[in-house]
């Protein structure tokens, strides 16, 4: 394994815990760049010792070494959920260049998306519309170097049609039945969806999102007893781990 790779896997969890954080904050307006680290019980902010990925939640046993609250399974199950994906980049992604780097920061960002909107049903911008030209530079550099998800001109147009589709959709949902189907936020990241993988892509992104949605959507319900047509659901989740999917492995075949 390539030497970048593996400093790639010892800064993963090192991510999680700043995705944490990101989790936490963003949806409720808390500073995320300057704001320090303290827990939620008590306020007492934490020191270097108590934020190494892990080994700190390990050591206190889940708890805050001040006031002894539960500090909660997020923060060590997204260590090893950033772990994952960069180890799933690694091994899928060519590994002597920067795509297992590239890919890992996707997933990344997808996950931190997934789970916000599953928390709130909101697709921050300030996440979501940095996809987009990303996802555009990635290909030109791709096209540059022979590798990558496609040409640029079919990404372009996947902008277009993966917001313009969705947004579509919508748009007809909520004239027909008078709610909110879904939301912009969807359609902005169907977008950055179209950004990475073309416009041939957005089918398998859509197929990938809309199944396990809908087998998700049938367990909550009946587990709830609440299973109804206006059961609200975070498709963005789910969009979020199409995009994934079909960014590493590519289109299915139909």
């Amino acid at each position: 394994m390539a030497f970048q790779n593996i400093f790639l896997l010892i800064f993963a969890p090192f991510i999680g815990s700043f995705l944490g954080l990101l989790i936490l904050r963003l949806p409720t307006g808390r500073d995320i760049v300057f704001g320090r680290s303290i827990c939620d019980s008590c306020g007492v902010q934490l020191a270097a010792r108590d934020l190494i990925p892990l080994a700190s939640w390990l050591v206190l046993r889940g708890k805050c070494r001040s006031c002894g609250a539960a500090i909660g399974w997020l923060a060590p199950a997204l260590e090893l959920a950033a772990f994952g994906i960069a180890f799933w980049a690694v091994l899928v992604l060519p590994s002597d260049g920067a795509l297992p780097w590239i890919g890992a920061a996707l997933g990344w960002t997808l996950l931190t998306l997934a789970l916000i909107d599953a928390r709130h049903f909101l697709l921050p911008d300030v996440l979501t519309l940095p996809l987009i030209p990303a996802g555009l530079l990635v290909t030109w550099w791709g096209d540059q170097n022979t590798v990558g998800p496609g040409l640029l001109l079919h990404h372009l147009a996947g902008v277009l049609i993966g917001f313009g589709g969705l947004y579509g959709i919508g748009w007809v949902y909520k004239r027909l039945r008078g709610r909110e189907g879904l939301g912009v936020g969807d359609a902005k990241l169907m977008a950055a969806a179209g950004a990475w993988v073309g416009w041939a892509g957005l089918g398998s992104v859509m197929l990938w999102a809309a199944l396990p949605a809908l087998v998700a959507t049938v367990i909550w319900g009946r587990m709830r007893g609440t299973l109804s047509a206006s059961m609200a659901v975070p498709f963005g989740t789910f969009l979020a781990f199409g995009f994934w999917l079909t960014w590493l492995y590519g289109p299915l075949g139909f």
